[in-house]
């Protein structure tokens, strides 16, 4: 008996210890699972200051201009060869803004090349269909009217792009890969930059920056730290057809010649003189001479040439030539081949008056010719 009386309280100090240790390990897991708990409780926010000037001011002027930008989808009729039905394909996407209190939205050309149809989005997600007013392949530069009465966004404020500075800070608006109203910040990297265009001829006096332009940004403003219209984004310069740190833009001046033309006249009208010109037959007439300049081969009837006596090339009855003028310079501005010349003349307005300066006969002379839009009146004999 005593030894079964041992035997019972052995077990019940066996099994008070067990307890006493299931009660620990218990507390200690609690304990552990609290301190989990304390290590999940979000971080306190540290606190920061005000925006600085410099963000403020990028803040304001994306939060003015971005209502303005527009996003632009092209789509294209493709028929089922099966069963001859017509289907509506999404082409592809661009950016553009509103240019005027009419509605005329301003973007690349070759945003909307070859598509049947337009359909521009707002940043309120309202979308219009749009139909092309013209456009000048030359520049890159097409405008579009939404026709149905809306309340349409301010126009974003014109600038001037003469007076910019490499250096200058800018802001890009558009919509990259199709995601809308994206802003991107950089700096004017130079100016005066030459690309092709759309016609195999050249753009010329390009901004170039570095502010990030993607695809679809094509056609969206450049805007400078005043938040004013500098330039139009019109292509980059990278092998894998994406940002390279090499951006280019239609500077404005160029942009608020051209547009103001296409709605008027439903496209572009180049000034010119009314002259025909061939630089390889140029090159050779002249050579002997050792002249350096644009031989004036025929003129137009009723141009500004004619009116101004430019006189042109002519063959004489035993097949010789007599050369006609040789235009060396415009406005004090040497040219010497017939590119430089039209690329020149597109500084102007039709009406403006230019001063050339011209050899005829061994001598150089200077005359006053008022430019006019192309002539289709044929060339005087």
């Amino acid at each position: 008996m005593k030894a079964h009386g041992l035997a019972q309280q052995a077990a019940w100090s066996a099994g008070t210890a067990l307890r006493s240790t299931a009660l620990c390990l218990l507390v200690l897991g609690f304990a552990a699972d609290l301190g989990d708990l304390r290590a999940q409780v979000p971080r306190s926010v540290t606190q920061r200051g005000a925006l600085t000037e410099g963000e403020l001011r990028t803040i304001r002027i994306f939060e003015d201009a971005s209502p303005s930008v527009v996003f632009i989808t092209t789509v294209d009729h493709v028929r089922n060869l099966w069963t001859r039905n017509v289907m509506r394909v999404r082409r592809g996407t661009g950016s553009g803004f509103i240019w005027d209190e009419a509605g005329h939205v301003v973007t690349n050309y070759h945003v909307i090349r070859g598509a049947r149809e337009a359909l521009v989005t707002l940043a309120d997600q309202r979308s219009y269909p749009a139909r092309l007013v013209g456009a000048s392949p030359e520049h890159d530069l097409a405008v579009l009217r939404i026709d149905v009465e809306f309340d349409h966004p301010p126009p974003v404020p014109i600038g001037s792009s003469a007076d910019l500075r490499v250096g200058q800070s800018v802001l890009a608006i558009g919509n990259p890969f199709g995601l809308d109203h994206t802003l991107t910040t950089g700096v004017i990297s130079a100016l005066g930059r030459t690309i092709d265009n759309e016609r195999g001829g050249i753009i010329e006096d390009l901004i170039q920056t570095d502010a990030a332009i993607n695809p679809g940004n094509s056609g969206g403003p450049l805007l400078d730290s005043a938040g004013r219209l500098i330039g139009i984004n019109t292509a980059i310069v990278s092998p894998s057809g994406t940002y390279a740190g090499i951006g280019f833009a239609v500077p404005v001046d160029t942009v608020n010649r051209v547009v103001p033309n296409i709605v008027a006249h439903g496209r572009y009208l180049r000034p010119t003189l009314g002259i025909s010109a061939d630089d390889a037959l140029s090159r050779r007439l002249l050579s002997s001479l050792e002249l350096d300049g644009i031989l004036v081969l025929r003129v137009a009837r009723g141009s500004g040439a004619a009116a101004s006596g430019i006189r042109a090339t002519r063959i004489t009855p035993n097949g010789g030539v007599i050369l006609g003028d040789v235009i060396t310079e415009i406005d004090g501005e040497q040219v010497s081949s017939f590119g430089e010349l039209v690329n020149k003349l597109d500084r102007y307005t039709i009406g403006n008056e230019i001063a050339l300066t011209i050899w005829r006969n061994d001598e150089y002379l200077d005359i006053a010719v008022r430019l006019t839009a192309p002539i289709e009146r044929g060339f005087i004999e």
